[in-house]
């Protein structure tokens, strides 16, 4: 079965573009060209994969992206933006999106963008355990949430996703560029601290009550999820 891509954005010469483009790759192509339209086609029939412009008529793409996440959807959302100011890129990635291309774009890379998604995707599903613990910490994959001492704590997408790929490498060194790739897709270095925004953000939740640090900073290299004996 093919994998299906939604594209939803107002500008009919990339609907156009992409219709095209996607379907001479093999996936299957449906457009939409607003956000309430492409809402009512994302709840008709889930894709496996929404490309979503951000700047679009009746519901922008933040709002699309929130609804869809809001019902509980998985789903890869690749957003597209002509906005490439580091303070939008994080809002969309706050609110569910996996990955960002800002107008204009190469067709090379969003084709990319998309692959290294339905790659993680399928990584996701492959996931085996649905509760990771590493000592008092719990989570819960089918719930999407955390627990530390008994405290559930509450967290975005990326905070999720960010704490997860931790999770499954306790104790081990991640270097930055390697956290990079596997939840944003690809590098920001050089761009903006956004990695550092959202490790202080999941400390903070983390350490909330005065529990001592188990994300640890590896100066020059990285970050560990580190225990007690170290």
């Amino acid at each position: 079965m093919r994998q299906s891509i939604l594209v939803v954005d107002d500008d009919d010469r990339i609907t156009s573009m992409l219709r095209r483009s996607l379907a001479f790759e093999g996936y299957e192509v449906a457009i939409a060209n607003n956000g309430a339209d492409g809402l009512k086609s994302f709840m008709l029939k889930e894709p496996d994969l929404v490309i979503l412009d951000v700047m679009m008529p009746y519901i922008d793409g933040m709002e699309v992206c929130r609804r869809i996440r809001e019902s509980g959807s998985q789903v890869p959302i690749l957003m597209l933006t002509a906005k490439d100011e580091i303070s939008d890129r994080v809002k969309g990635l706050d609110l569910g999106a996996d990955d960002y291309v800002v107008k204009p774009f190469a067709l090379e890379e969003l084709l990319a963008r998309a692959r290294a998604l339905f790659r993680r995707k399928v990584e996701r599903t492959e996931t085996q355990e649905s509760i990771l613990t590493f000592e008092d910490l719990v989570l819960d994959l089918d719930a999407r949430e955390a627990i530390r001492a008994g405290r559930r704590i509450e967290l975005t997408s990326k905070e999720y996703e960010l704490l997860l790929l931790f999770m499954q490498n306790p104790k081990r060194v991640l270097t930055r560029d390697t956290i990079m790739e596997k939840i944003w897709g690809y590098d920001f270095s050089g761009e903006s601290n956004v990695l550092e925004v959202y490790i202080a953000m999941l400390r903070q939740k983390l350490e909330e009550g005065g529990l001592r640090r188990i994300i640890v900073t590896v100066r020059g290299t990285g970050y560990v999820l580190k225990g007690e004996a170290g």
